[in-house]
């Protein structure tokens, strides 16, 4: 007897699709003022500026310039604060009150 084996498109008709409880609202996202898309903006921007700083640095390390690469190294550490501070005052500023009762 000969075994068949299962292709993928078996294992896709048969997982289940399950709301995601960490995903983004959609109907949320769509109603995102100009405030909300500016802070996701800036947040966004700061990580990338975080990750490149951090990149030139680890690169001017390789190369032997190990003071240039202490100083991106320190810029990198205010602007990974900064963003995570971004990060955590605008989900203050708009996340919901899991304490607060509702009306």
């Amino acid at each position: 007897m000969e075994k068949v084996e299962p292709t993928l498109e078996v294992f896709y008709e048969e997982k289940k699709r399950v709301k995601n409880p960490w995903g983004p609202d959609l109907q949320k996202c769509a109603k995102l003022n100009a405030i909300e898309m500016l802070t996701n903006r800036i947040n966004f921007s700061g990580a990338l500026l975080t990750a490149g700083v951090l990149t030139a640095g680890l690169i001017s390390f390789r190369q032997g310039n190990s003071q240039l690469g202490q100083k991106l190294m320190r810029a990198r550490v205010v602007a990974q604060g900064g963003t995570v501070a971004l990060m955590v005052g605008s989900a203050y500023y708009y996340g919901e009150n899991p304490w607060k009762k509702s009306s």
